[in-house]
C-alpha cells in the first residue's frame, strides 16, 4: 500500500508561499509558508502535520488494542504537542495526551495497552524524536 502528497513552493523561503495536496483530497492546495512554520501565519505547516497524523494514529492503534483485548472504547482523545527547534531544525518531541473512555477497563490493563499503542503505531515507529505519553482513563 502506498500513499502520496505533494508540495509546490514558490519564491524563496522567507518571501515565498506554497501548497500541499492529498492523494485523497482533503488537503487540495492547501497553503503553508514561512510565517506558519516559523512565526504566526494562519496557514498550516509540516509540524502541525505530522503532530496530526501522529495523533490519529496513535488512536487509531490504541482502538485497535482495546477492542482485541476485549474493551472496545466509548471515546478516545488524543493531542499530540510537537517540540520543533529551528535553529536546529529539529523536532525534538512529541508529548501525546490521551484521555479515554473504556467500560470495564482496568487502569493498569489501560496503561500497558496505552503504551504499546504509543510504540506500535507506524508514526511512532518512523520519528526519532523522544515520545511522552500521558494516558487518563475516564470513567
Amino acid at each position: 500500500m502506498k500513499r502520496s502528497a505533494s508540495a509546490r513552493w514558490s519564491g524563496t523561503v522567507q518571501a515565498g508561499s506554497g501548497t500541499l495536496t492529498t492523494q485523497s483530497g482533503t488537503l487540495k492546495e492547501t497553503p503553508y509558508s514561512f510565517r506558519s512554520r516559523f512565526g504566526d501565519g494562519k496557514e498550516t505547516n509540516p509540524e502541525e502535520l505530522l503532530a496530526a497524523a501522529h495523533a490519529g494514529c496513535f488512536t487509531m492503534a490504541l482502538s485497535l488494542f482495546l477492542s482485541e483485548a476485549g474493551f472496545p472504547p466509548e471515546s478516545i482523545l488524543t493531542r499530540a504537542d510537537l517540540n520543533f527547534d529551528p535553529a536546529a531544525l529539529e523536532i525534538t518531541a512529541i508529548h501525546l495526551s490521551l484521555s479515554a473512555k473504556v467500560p470495564g477497563l482496568e487502569e493498569g490493563v489501560f496503561q500497558t495497552l496505552a503504551e504499546k499503542a504509543k510504540g506500535g503505531c507506524p508514526v511512532s515507529k518512523v520519528l526519532k524524536a523522544a515520545i511522552t505519553l500521558e494516558a487518563v482513563l475516564e470513567s
